[in-house]
């Protein structure tokens, strides 16, 4: 037996392989895992530069032209309000509708940290949006579902925070 901590080398030896073998399984989990998360989430294709912004954007089925507007600028991890202008093709203001919340960091593949609703309609077609935020810098969508009596449809803003 050498002298040192009482162990023979052979009983070090067996020490490296309580180290080496869950690192090599580690290694090869992440390895197998990498790609099937890329075919589970896909690619991501980040939309042009002239697809950011606050509006006014038309909604997917052109029913209505929606612009936001926050109330001060955009910062990651604060509590914002802004207001959902909504307008019909016609642009007369959309009024008695439903509206959802919804968003998140594409890239990323998460959602926004908090549920935003509607708070109020301080005047024709204008909607105030609280509980917004966003808990990092980087591409986010925000994504308002909206139905009336002209029929459902949906509007997506991308942001750069």
């Amino acid at each position: 037996m050498e002298k040192g901590f009482g162990t023979t080398r052979a009983m070090r030896g067996g020490a490296w392989a309580l180290i080496a073998i869950p690192a090599v399984l580690g290694l090869l989990y992440l390895g197998a895992c990498a790609p099937m998360m890329a075919l589970m989430h896909g690619r991501v294709e980040r939309p042009a530069a002239s697809e950011f912004g606050f509006g006014p954007r038309q909604s997917a089925r052109g029913l209505y032209v929606a612009t936001i507007e926050p109330t001060e600028t955009l910062r990651v991890r604060r509590m914002h309000r802004l207001r959902l202008t909504l307008r019909a093709a016609d642009q007369a203001p959309v009024e008695d509708v439903s509206i959802t919340i919804d968003g998140g960091m594409p890239e990323h593949g998460h959602g926004l940290p908090t549920k935003p609703r509607v708070t109020g309609n301080p005047g024709p077609g204008v909607y105030q949006i609280d509980g917004l935020k966003f808990n990092m810098g980087g591409w986010w969508e925000l994504r308002f579902r909206i139905a009336s009596a002209a029929g459902t449809d949906s509007v997506t803003f991308n942001l750069e925070l």
